[in-house]
């Protein structure tokens, strides 16, 4: 049975939305280095804000405000966006950081890792089961963060917080189950107080990034929420269009170019335990997906001591 031409079409267009959204978030450290002036949490802040201008315009633009006040009248779902937006606020922030003290590898690190926390936490909390394909997933990816522990002489926090609060992220939006859009504008909207409240100690303080840049700086800090709302749109967009297996292969888009942009064009230093360590996070990967796929298969149980036992 021939597939519909309107269906291909659809695909090939989420493909597209979601080449776009996972190749702007790889490319975000480039955008992050022009600020490297401006203190980490000044540059969170600045983002906090502008992306709540940004997706409260959107929303409101486009409809989705009605989705916004259904919100606002259930408690848990507050309480949980609220969370969320904390969440991610300290997700935002460790990235900032890692990107402007040269620690980009690390970051990619945190995004490769990703994908196996949030089976981790599915297992924990919601008891998912776990095969063994998985499972030696997991193995060869703790192997990997090990590895670079010993190197550092300390645990990949970076990599770990950036990883583990995403997949927290995700996990809370599962539960949520809202519209990326709206979402994110309730999500900005519970820190942007605390965020505003930071941006004008500072303004007043005169120390702040609105009066000691000079205006293409200003016009980068207020871009910030551009950059935040253009590919989580397209993100949305491709979810619709294609599969989420498909979504899957294409987030690794995101990291690779982070470790590019690290290893050649930032020249973070890797040595070999690095090189060593990124392979068991591949391989890991590579099983993983693999098996979320079927292409491995999860060995049938054997059977035969147990027949031999009821035979004795």
């Amino acid at each position: 049975m021939n597939t519909p031409i309107k269906e291909i079409d659809s695909n090939k267009a989420g493909i597209f939305y979601g080449f776009s959204a996972f190749t702007l978030w790889g490319a975000l450290p480039l955008y992050w280095k022009l600020l490297e002036v401006v203190p980490p949490l000044e540059i969170l802040a600045h983002r906090i804000f502008w992306s709540f201008v940004v997706m409260g315009l959107t929303v409101f633009l486009t409809g989705g405000w009605k989705t916004l006040i259904a919100a606002l009248t259930d408690k848990r779902k507050l309480l949980l966006i609220f969370l969320c937006g904390f969440v991610i606020s300290a997700n935002w922030f460790t990235y900032i950081y890692a990107v402007n003290t040269g620690f980009v590898i690390q970051a990619s690190m945190g995004y490769y890792i990703n994908p196996l926390v949030v089976v981790l936490l599915g297992l924990t909390v919601f008891r998912e089961k776990m095969g063994r394909w998985q499972l030696t997933a997991l193995i060869l990816a703790a192997l990997g963060v090990f590895l670079i522990a010993l190197q550092y002489g300390r645990m990949p926090w970076i990599a770990l917080v950036l990883a583990f609060t995403f997949a927290a992220y995700g996990l809370i939006k599962k539960i949520i189950r809202m519209d990326p859009l709206s979402g994110l504008a309730l999500e900005t909207f519970a820190v942007m107080p605390l965020a505003l409240l930071l941006i004008l100690n500072l303004e007043f303080a005169g120390v702040g990034a609105l009066g000691t840049l000079p205006l293409s700086g200003i016009l980068i800090l207020v871009g910030t929420g551009v950059i935040t709302a253009t590919p989580l749109f397209l993100y949305a967009r491709g979810i619709e269009k294609t599969t989420f297996s498909m979504m899957g292969f294409l987030q690794y888009i995101a990291p690779t170019f982070n470790l590019f942009l690290g290893v050649f064009v930032f020249e973070e230093y890797f040595s070999l335990t690095h090189l060593i360590s990124f392979c068991f996070i591949w391989v890991a990967l590579l099983i993983f997906t693999l098996a979320n796929l079927g292409v491995l298969k999860e060995p049938l149980p054997d059977h035969s001591e147990h027949a031999q036992a009821g035979e004795n």
